[in-house]
């Protein structure tokens, strides 16, 4: 299975007040394992940074001027991610940006959701850990992921973290690697099973059984003839 995992860092957090996409950054995973393949582009809005998104990513109005526009990444992107299960934390707010983003771009036919299978961590980790917080930061405080090097946030680093914590909230779920696709069969592990119709019994060897007897010797001397493992 190949999945991707996504982040955004947008200019304010209302679509709907007109506020756009400034960074993107995906990780791909086959089979639970890294490939090495990111995507990752900052993206000038057109429009001024609210201050709370630039204290949050410390990513300027002016650093961006020489940035794509997102119409000339569009085509790149939906390129990473089709064919791919979709995931990212509280995902509604980055499909929400990225469908305006794409029908501004021409390219609004379908929605990111309809397209691709979409996991939502947040709703994941909602489920597991009911009433707590589960804030990414949260979720990296609470399943040992490492996050000091997060000041501000990111949309690559973030998608990073991401990617550790999925797999801690989903350990043991398709760890063996089976499946039927052999595509990804160069990073997938081997397991091989061997299958036996009665148990195997390991009989004790004449050393094995001399040192036994030595050390009930042992116990019965100290414990004066109240070993109960020579009593008959």
């Amino acid at each position: 299975m190949r999945q991707v995992f996504l982040d955004t860092e947008t200019t304010g957090l209302e679509v709907e007040a007109g506020h756009r996409v400034i960074e993107i950054g995906c990780i791909e995973l086959v089979q639970r394992r890294r490939t090495g393949r990111e995507f990752h582009t900052y993206l000038n809005p057109d429009r001024a940074i609210d201050e709370g998104a630039r204290a949050v990513t410390g990513i300027s109005d002016e650093s961006l001027l020489d940035k794509p526009r997102f119409g000339e990444i569009a085509q790149d992107f939906l390129a990473f991610i089709d064919d791919a299960e979709l995931i990212a934390h509280n995902a509604r707010f980055d499909l929400a940006f990225l469908d305006a983003e794409l029908t501004r771009a021409g390219l609004g036919g379908q929605r990111l959701g309809g397209r691709l299978s979409v996991i939502d961590t947040l709703a994941l980790a909602r489920e597991k850990f009911p009433g707590q917080r589960n804030t990414l930061d949260a979720l990296c405080k609470r399943l040992d992921v490492d996050n000091s090097h997060r000041s501000l946030h990111g949309a690559l680093l973030d998608a990073n973290l991401l990617v550790e914590v999925y797999l801690a909230l989903t350990s043991g779920q398709g760890a063996l690697g089976f499946d039927e696709d052999d595509s990804a069969a160069p990073i997938r592990a081997s397991v091989q099973l061997q299958v036996r119709t009665r148990p195997l019994v390991r009989r004790a060897s004449a050393v094995e059984l001399a040192l036994h007897e030595a050390r009930l010797a042992a116990i019965d001397a100290a414990s004066k003839g109240a070993c109960v493992w020579k009593r008959d």
